[in-house]
């Protein structure tokens, strides 16, 4: 479970610093993902605190020492730890529940191969990243990141000219955390989910990467159980009724 939480902490906060610097550290027995300093402190993005295996007591006492204002606190539990303890205590401190989402790992022994009825590519032109930016309405992925050396691996399903799914695989500690899966609502049940998956994870053992992370709704976990990612626990996110005030 440490190892899965290092990987979601280290690729959630690289994959979140293409527009700013977001940093992952260690405070205390706590991990802390948050924007790096910037000169305007209103631009502060909210912060991500990770707990696990701490009392929430003790855990409220450390991220209140040393929270900006603005955070969420994800809360793993593993899968034969009961959350209805964990639910209360956090109310009790003065949070409410935001959502909860499956906690997935892939080991990459064994990786499903299911037709793909669209192109599966990885992007690499500028001309691709430019259209899947129009898309997600970001900036385009920049050119020095598209080749082999970059720390992310951007995948699109294509259907004649259109980008009708994507998904990204972020590398972190010598394993990837797999994020941003979506399937345009015209293109779902056709098994688009499925090969994007397929094709990020036979690149993601390719490159090295001793297993994949991810952590998703509970609505998506089946496309994950398909695709031999197993289910390790879940994350409970919290938020403070009252934000701190600094």
């Amino acid at each position: 479970m440490d190892s899965a939480i290092e990987v979601f902490v280290h690729g959630y906060s690289t994959d979140k610093s293409r527009t700013f610097p977001y940093e992952a550290s260690r405070v205390g027995p706590l991990w802390l993902m948050r924007d790096a300093e910037r000169k305007n402190p209103r631009e502060y993005r909210s912060e991500e605190w990770v707990v696990h295996d701490v009392a929430a007591q003790q855990a409220d006492t450390i991220v209140r020492q040393h929270a900006r204002p603005g955070f969420t606190m994800s809360v793993v539990i593993a899968n034969d730890e009961a959350d209805g303890l964990t639910r209360t205590a956090y109310k009790a401190l003065g949070y409410r529940l935001l959502r909860t989402e499956g906690f997935f790992v892939q080991p990459l022994r064994q990786i499903p191969s299911p037709p793909a009825v669209v192109s599966i590519e990885r992007v690499r032109t500028a001309e691709r990243a430019a259209q899947l930016a129009k898309i997600v309405r970001r900036r385009p992925i920049p050119d020095e990141l598209l080749g082999d050396g970059a720390p992310f691996r951007q995948y699109v399903a294509v259907d004649g000219d259109d980008i009708v799914g994507r998904v990204r695989s972020i590398d972190a500690v010598g394993a990837t955390w797999c994020a941003a899966m979506y399937v345009e609502p015209s293109h779902r049940r056709r098994g688009i989910g499925q090969a994007l998956l397929s094709k990020m994870l036979f690149d993601d053992r390719a490159h090295g990467s001793t297993c994949s992370v991810l952590a998703a709704t509970h609505a998506g976990a089946l496309l994950y159980n398909r695709m031999g990612f197993e289910r390790i626990g879940t994350l409970l996110i919290f938020q403070p009724k009252k934000q701190v005030a600094k």
